[in-house]
């Protein structure tokens, strides 16, 4: 089940089918309340505050408006507008009818908005508290998870509980296991009860198992939240402003051929399986709300957008185009600000760089000359799996003085750190601190093709003679390999050493999820995925694999 109709991924609270956004001084409350007959495709409802990805899609957007629109906010309370129901989780009828794709990439979306969900909290002082008035499962609780702060309604009814394993045969997709040990630091032997019973936990077991944070009585439910919301508004060092940023609309122009932004152009190439994704660096004077903020708001849609509607698409060709001073001259207002706008600006930059580290589609950057690689976009090159850096005239002026380089600048060197906490250069060249520090002293200069080349910072450097051919060469050879196989070695060549929460969660969406989802016992027509709610028992392969 997916839809005719290209996904988009940009919404407005005046337009939101499921989500209620209410901001009071501080304080925001960010209530679900679900439209069962809003599936962002036909063919299910959306019982019992059950989600799909259309949902998500707004949370997200939420999320975002809160950081740019909303800097007076401390604390987000987020909740159910309906009565004991807090969320049911994804909609099982979705994912039951849903190509495997498309399963992985809503599973993939909503890791990241939980993810930035985390983020506010560490990063922008924006705390986020979870009350739980209702039944809470499965993805539910997961939302839950991603809060600082989880307050359980105490009515000797109300549960937490990730039933996945037991009714659907799959796992908690987004991250669910991964933050109940490693976040909440629940006993494993708990975790392992707590997976494996579909009815959940309640009450002071809940607090026992460190599965939430407080009980509230129903009575008065709202006030003690608003209260303890309160609290930790008063607790956090988000940077003081009155007054945000509009998120104004993208407004894109779409055609068959690709999507055109302001800074950012997508071609297709549909017979070779390629999209060429061009970066357009800044043309005006620098501002602190100028290029960058915008620039990354259009590659975080682009981005978004192929994903989800172009899974065939599977290599993406990264150019840019521009001056590289103009670019270093606009990323030095941002990195040099010291105020609320300069720090959301540079962690959104960061979480769109992270989320093409975590996109399944090989990445080849083109370094040429007119190119604009240079500081936190020379962070596009190294995000790529491949670096081919032209060392010669432009192809079609062969008597351009012109050449192609790269610039170092202070943005390679931490300010968006990838999953594994490490900058894409120490991930580059992981354990070589050497190496790492002979970069630092090549900074602040345009690096010529035989430079890059001798400090690893390309993967080849073809000449204008062999330039055409040794592309075309790359780029047909990737084409002609499995798509699975090259999203499975990918992702283990992309994050090198220490393992966190974040590639915990994406290192199993991508392998256990990937293979679960596919197996009969979940997806096959006596799968549990199918069966449920049918009053039907799963039927299992019981062989360990």
């Amino acid at each position: 089940m997916t839809t005719t109709t290209p996904v988009t991924f940009e919404r407005h609270p005046d337009t939101y089918r499921h989500w209620r956004l209410a901001v009071d001084g501080e304080v925001a409350w960010l209530e679900m309340d679900v439209d069962e007959q809003g599936g962002l495709v036909p063919g299910y409802e959306l019982k019992l505050n059950s989600y799909d990805l259309g949902v998500d899609i707004e949370f997200y957007d939420a999320t975002q408006r809160l950081r740019f629109e909303h800097p007076q906010v401390r604390a987000v309370i987020v909740t159910s507008a309906k009565d004991k129901v807090f969320c049911a989780g994804a909609n099982i009828r979705m994912l039951a009818a849903s190509p495997h794709e498309w399963k992985v990439n809503f599973c993939k979306f909503t890791n990241e908005t939980r993810n930035g969900i985390e983020d506010a909290t560490e990063f922008s002082g924006q705390t986020y508290v979870a009350a739980v008035n209702g039944s809470c499962a499965g993805g539910g609780y997961e939302i839950a998870l991603a809060c600082e702060k989880i307050l359980l309604v105490d009515d000797n009814s109300s549960t937490v509980a990730l039933p996945e394993v037991p009714l659907l045969g799959v796992l908690p997709g987004t991250g669910g296991l991964t933050r109940v040990v490693d976040k909440r630091r629940v006993r494993r032997d708990l975790a392992d009860v707590f997976a494996t019973r579909p009815d959940g936990v309640k009450g002071r077991t809940a607090v026992d198992w460190r599965l939430v944070d407080e009980l509230v009585p129903r009575v008065g439910f709202r006030e003690k939240v608003l209260s303890r919301a309160h609290e930790l508004a008063a607790e956090s060092d988000r940077l003081p402003a009155e007054q945000g940023i509009e998120l104004a609309p993208l407004d894109p122009s779409v055609t068959d051929d690709g999507i055109e932004y302001r800074h950012v152009r997508i071609a297709y190439d549909r017979p070779n399986s390629l999209v060429t994704l061009t970066v357009l660096g800044p043309d005006g004077e620098p501002r602190l709300d100028g290029w960058l903020l915008r620039m990354t708001r259009e590659l975080d849609d682009a981005i978004l957008r192929l994903r989800t509607n172009e899974p065939e698409l599977g290599t993406w060709v990264l150019r840019t185009e521009g001056d590289p001073e103009q670019v270093l001259a606009h990323e030095e207002v941002v990195l040099s600000g010291k105020d609320w706008l300069s720090n959301e600006i540079l962690h959104y930059y960061k979480r769109t760089l992270k989320r093409l580290d975590v996109t399944s589609r090989t990445l080849i950057a083109l370094i040429e000359p007119g190119s604009c690689f240079a500081g936190s976009l020379l962070e596009l090159a190294f995000a790529a799996d491949r670096q081919y850096l032209l060392d010669g005239p432009p192809i079609d002026d062969e008597d351009s003085p012109e050449r192609a380089s790269i610039t170092l600048s202070e943005a390679n060197f931490g300010v968006f750190p990838m999953g594994n906490g490490l900058s894409r250069l120490q991930s580059r060249f992981y354990g070589d601190d050497d190496h790492l520090t002979w970069l630092a002293r090549e900074r602040d200069r345009a690096l010529s093709a035989a430079e890059a080349v001798e400090l690893g910072l390309v993967t080849d450097a073809p000449d204008d003679l062999d330039w055409e051919d040794e592309i075309r060469i790359a780029l047909e050879g990737r084409a002609s390999l499995s798509p699975d196989a090259l999203t499975g070695m990918e992702a283990n060549h992309r994050f090198v050493g220490p393992e966190t929460i974040e590639t915990k969660i994406f290192g199993r969406l991508t392998a256990w999820q990937n293979w679960i989802f596919t197996r009969p016992n979940a997806s096959g027509p006596d799968g549990a995925l199918r069966r449920y709610g049918t009053g039907q028992k799963a039927v299992f392969d019981r062989k360990r694999v």
